[in-house]
């Protein structure tokens, strides 16, 4: 009997150790799979080693999370990542805490294009541009121009993401003599690339398997997936056209309600480090948001990785975030409707 008591006020003692210890972690919203990981790996795993705290990653989708968040009457997550544009979303929701950047003594080294605003700031960045397989293409197609996505002799063979058609939309617009603001101008342009699209992928596990598969050897695609997929043996070209190549940057920010304040401006500065920067780009291929990373000259030899700020400014197609954020529904319902349909 005394036994079972002991025994019983040991498995007490552990549940709630267990539950204090859930409790003091910094809570991290993230997309799942290979981004949770890629935050653990490096970020948290450094931030714990020189906190003592642990990491929770609570994971969806963008929209998931947004929607989620701005259900919740007490956040569920200290620090939210998603892109620079649904965190616009996020701020007109109220649901970002304004950043100290007394806090954050890295930012210093923040690039101007991961300075996004007053409540969420860049983490890595990355592009979508064209990606292709020259064993499956016909002889002799190139991409230096985003206009050769429209060569006729690519019919049926081009993918693309259905849940942001705004790189398409806006490079139509940039052929057509506009820009995202004056987005009605690609709409031609992109109607006549109709026949080129064999489908539309959802998320990033769809678009790897459509490209590796062969089934459309020509995508318009995330870098970082690419160079995964490039890493798996899989015969992938990445193009850089004259045009540039459409930026994408992913944010992190603190949100408003956190009991964890001061633990979250140390993760985000941790993330901010040389340190940590040069493990991201070396794991994925991204592009390092400061300005004194170590990027080895393999890395930085890479289409769309950005290491000076000559290529920021002259190889990035930068959207105004606002813009893409208030623009998104719109888009989307205007590419499902005419061009996927």
């Amino acid at each position: 009997m005394i036994k079972k008591i002991i025994c019983a006020g040991m498995l007490a003692g552990a549940a709630i150790a267990g539950t204090a210890h859930a409790q003091d972690a910094l809570v991290v919203s993230t997309w799942g799979g290979s981004f949770r990981d890629l935050i653990d790996e490096t970020i948290g795993k450094e931030f714990t080693r020189q906190t003592g705290v642990p990491v929770k990653y609570i994971t969806g989708g963008t929209i998931d999370r947004l929607n989620k968040a701005k259900l919740a009457t007490k956040p569920e997550s200290d620090i939210t990542f998603t892109t620079s544009h649904i965190g616009w979303l996020y701020v007109n929701a109220g649901l970002y805490e304004k950043l100290d950047l007394s806090k954050i003594p890295n930012y210093s080294h923040l690039v101007d294009r991961a300075r996004i605003s007053p409540y969420h700031i860049g983490s890595w960045a990355y592009v979508y541009t064209i990606g292709y397989r020259p064993d499956l293409v016909p002889a002799g197609i190139t991409f230096n121009s985003w206009n050769d996505l429209w060569n006729p002799a690519l019919k049926g063979k081009l993918s693309a993401p259905d849940f942001d058609p705004s790189h398409i939309i806006d490079v139509s617009a940039l052929l057509s003599g506009g820009d995202a603001s004056t987005w009605e101008k690609g709409q031609e342009k992109l109607k006549a690339l109709k026949p080129n699209f064999k489908a539309f992928y959802t998320n990033d596990a769809n678009s790897q398997q459509l490209i590796a598969a062969g089934e459309t050897p020509v995508q318009i695609v995330l870098s970082m997936n690419a160079y995964y997929m490039i890493g798996q043996g899989v015969p992938i070209k990445l193009a850089m056209p004259k045009e540039g190549a459409v930026l994408g940057v992913d944010t992190m920010a603190i949100m408003k309600g956190s009991t964890r304040t001061d633990l979250a401006y140390k993760f985000m500065n941790i993330a901010l480090s040389p340190q940590v920067q040069a493990q991201i780009v070396a794991a994925k291929k991204a592009s390092p948001v400061i300005d004194d990373a170590k990027v080895s000259p393999e890395d930085a030899a890479l289409p769309g990785v950005f290491t000076t700020k000559q290529q920021w400014d002259t190889q990035a197609i930068v959207i105004d975030d606002k813009l893409r954020a208030e623009k998104t529904a719109e888009w989307r319902k205007w590419f499902t409707e005419n061009i996927m349909n």
